[in-house]
């Protein structure tokens, strides 16, 4: 079976600095797979480059059996690869309605839009309750919801969530996580990059560990909770 996202060898630089120094991994159709690593690791610039933001200096990355070298980042959305990026990236001064709207640019179904802003509002109530509301008025954890509902407006075959945790209270983050297990549940595949290990590993079908640019340890999620070097580096752990 060929994987959804086959990534080989990948290698991005930025100047002389190679941030990721020739990582390999896959993500299968229906699976979460996960990168974690301290700051620094290399994970939300392989998601960039993933997206098209950002341009290899080596490797390879098949999506759908297509490759994705030299494709434009709104060619690669209309793959069906959508990134939710770090830090959100909304609209502050559109409204909700209107932010779940750009998600769908590239979409000119418009019954099948409106249907899947009405499923955002299924999965993120509060976005259907304060629709019309400018998206800069939210708080951090809806402004998240919202990021994660206009991706998922392109009606993507691949989501990749870059720290959808970041800076969220407990109880935010763990309605974050239990949306990305009913995402999953209704079969999106999910590339989730999270500082929070504990919860990224208890979602993840496959986990890699990155550091300095390097997959270092791989393996499924579990097997990545009980090993004793994730647990002292990343669980806090002694």
């Amino acid at each position: 079976m060929t994987a959804l996202l086959e990534v080989e060898d990948l290698k991005v630089a930025y100047g002389k600095i190679e941030a990721v120094k020739g990582i390999s991994f896959s993500v299968e159709a229906g699976q979460i797979v996960t990168l974690i690593g301290t700051n620094g690791a290399g994970k939300t610039t392989t998601l960039r480059t993933l997206s098209g933001l950002l341009k290899p200096s080596g490797g390879r990355i098949v999506f759908d059996g297509k490759p994705l070298q030299g494709v434009g980042a709104h060619k690669i959305v209309a793959m069906g690869l959508a990134h939710s990026p770090e830090g959100r990236r909304i609209f502050p001064r559109l409204t909700i309605a209107e932010n779940l709207k750009l998600g769908a640019f590239l979409r000119k179904d418009a019954a099948g839009i409106d249907s899947d802003i009405k499923r955002a509002y299924e999965l993120f109530p509060i976005l259907g309750e304060r629709s019309k509301q400018a998206a800069g008025t939210l708080s951090g954890g809806e402004q998240q919801m919202l990021a994660m509902g206009r991706a998922l407006m392109s009606r993507p075959k691949l989501l990749m969530l870059d720290e959808p945790s970041m800076g969220l209270s407990p109880i935010m983050m763990q309605k974050i996580m239990a949306t990305i297990a009913e995402l999953k549940s209704q079969g999106t595949t999910i590339l989730l990059v999270e500082q929070n290990a504990q919860a990224a590993l208890s979602l993840a079908d496959q986990g890699h560990v990155m550091e300095v640019g390097k997959v270092v340890l791989s393996g499924t999620g579990q097997d990545l909770l009980v090993d004793e070097s994730v647990r002292k580096a990343y669980l806090g752990e002694d």
